[in-house]
């Protein structure tokens, strides 16, 4: 599916950190604690920290336990894509931007104390978080 921005590598390298370049663009995972967002429970909204498109509302998001940012819900209408990720040999749902294609995290059907079921477990690296205002 194509994507609203596209980038090359090299574009994407400059734009990005090196930790958010393999996490955003090449689908690694930062370490689980040890991340901005975990413990972070403001009111806002969390947006794709490669091209500023809104993903997620604080509302949603829970303390899960698993070590990165959870949400149960994305923000509404397409802003994530889900698709099949049978790298490790696991099958797993990927969740991406749908606006650039980053990679964000994972999602999973393991939370029946959320209003969907879902735990979105997001990199915080991919993410980036705006403030409510009054």
């Amino acid at each position: 599916m194509p994507h609203n921005i596209q980038r090359t590598d090299a574009e994407w390298k400059e734009l990005l950190t090196p930790e958010q370049y393999q996490v955003l663009r090449q689908k690694g995972t930062e370490r689980p604690f040890r991340n901005k967002y975990d413990e972070h429970f403001e009111p806002g909204a969390y947006a794709c920290a490669a091209c500023g498109q809104e993903l997620f509302e604080s509302e949603t998001k829970f303390h899960s336990g698993c070590g990165w940012p959870a949400f149960y819900a994305a923000k509404a209408g397409d802003a994530v894509e889900l698709v099949v990720d049978r790298s490790y040999g696991m099958t797993r749902t990927e969740v991406l931007c749908a606006n650039c294609g980053s990679h964000l995290g994972h999602i999973f059907d393991d939370a029946p104390h959320t209003p969907t079921g879902q735990r979105y477990c997001i990199n915080s690296v991919s993410l980036k978080f705006t403030p409510k205002t009054a």
